[in-house]
């Protein structure tokens, strides 16, 4: 439904990043390809994560430059992978997915598909002990970080929020990221924070660290229907122990894993030799971010709601990693 049929026949690469620029594969007498990554601002997994892919790419292909490039993160990458202004991103799931659908605020259905699916992004709402704050509904008339602002947390924020009977105007919402959602925390001016990504998290073991404050449990079953309805949301279980006071297993959710995805029009060819090098490569991004370690064969095709791209897909199934129910509504 989502993909452009042009983009399953074999492109060629003329053009595809940077005029006269050499086919993948060749060496010898080979002009240099440039290639820009699309992260998030410095200071979160986006941007070190997408460092670590880029220099992995590079050193696999010497004749590459593959420069990681510091964005707003999920959203301006979604639309510069569409204007051609970056070739690959980082993005979060949930925001691609109503991204592909044009649903939720985006003007139309974005041209994007998915390269391969990444590390979880493991999110929770915390608050003072002293914030009388014991259930999500709880959070009415209250101020509650969700997120940077323009980073589109709202994606996969607003989903749980409403599904827990809680109107999205019910509270009000603070922009800020996670390290300032933590001081606003310490310092009162905010009852709840929603913070997370791959676990354990920086902020929320300094939050963890620095006061007494607790996780906002999700309703069972409200969570299970989360589960239900979407395809980025999955089960997260965050063990005991893995932050300070935390004395049982908190029953969380992953609200969107980090996934790379290119432009629906980005050349076949390309893109099959930018997952074969990841892939292969695997072990030299786990030594540079933990992150890594979600580039393994039960998590690389897992299904996000967003479609793979027909390069990815290729090598997925030459290396035995492709499941093909995902192929059903592939024209490939």
């Amino acid at each position: 439904m989502y993909r452009n049929l042009a983009a399953c026949a074999t492109a060629l690469l003329v053009g595809a990043c940077g005029g006269g620029a050499a086919p993948p594969g060749e060496t010898a007498g080979a002009e240099r390809r440039f290639l820009s990554l699309g992260t998030a601002p410095p200071g979160g997994a986006f941007f070190v994560v997408g460092g670590a892919l880029a220099d992995v790419i590079g050193e696999a292909e010497p004749t590459w430059t593959v420069t990681a490039e510091a964005t707003k993160g999920t959203q301006e990458n979604i639309r510069r992978l569409v204007a051609g202004e970056l070739d690959l991103a980082l993005a979060n799931s949930a925001i691609t997915y109503f991204g592909v659908r044009g649903e939720r605020g985006w003007e139309s259905a974005q041209p994007v598909l998915s390269v391969m699916t990444l590390a979880p992004n493991v999110a929770l709402f915390l608050t003072p002990a002293d914030s009388g704050i014991e259930s999500i509904g709880d959070l009415a008339g209250r101020r509650v970080v969700v997120g940077p602002a323009g980073a589109g947390f709202e994606y996969f924020v607003r989903p749980i929020v409403e599904a827990h009977g809680l109107e999205w105007d019910a509270f009000t919402p603070l922009y800020g990221t996670q390290a300032a959602a933590v001081d606003l925390l310490a310092d009162g001016s905010a009852a709840a924070a929603f913070l997370g990504g791959a676990v354990p998290t920086a902020s929320i073991t300094q939050a963890t660290s620095g006061g007494d404050v607790r996780f906002v449990p999700f309703d069972p079953a409200v969570r299970e229907g989360l589960i239900a309805d979407y395809p980025f949301f999955r089960p997260a279980t965050i063990p005991a122990g893995t932050y300070p006071g935390q004395e049982a297993d908190f029953e969380g959710l992953d609200v969107g894993s980090m996934h790379l995805v290119a432009a629906e029009s980005a050349p076949e060819e390309l893109v099959y030799r930018l997952t074969k090098l990841l892939w292969e490569g695997r072990a030299r991004v786990v030594e540079r971010h933990p992150a890594g370690r979600a580039i393994h064969e039960g998590n690389v095709t897992r299904d996000t709601g967003t479609p793979f791209h027909p390069g990815a897909i290729r090598f997925y199934r030459e290396a035995g990693l492709w499941d093909e129910a995902l192929s059903a509504d592939d024209p490939c």
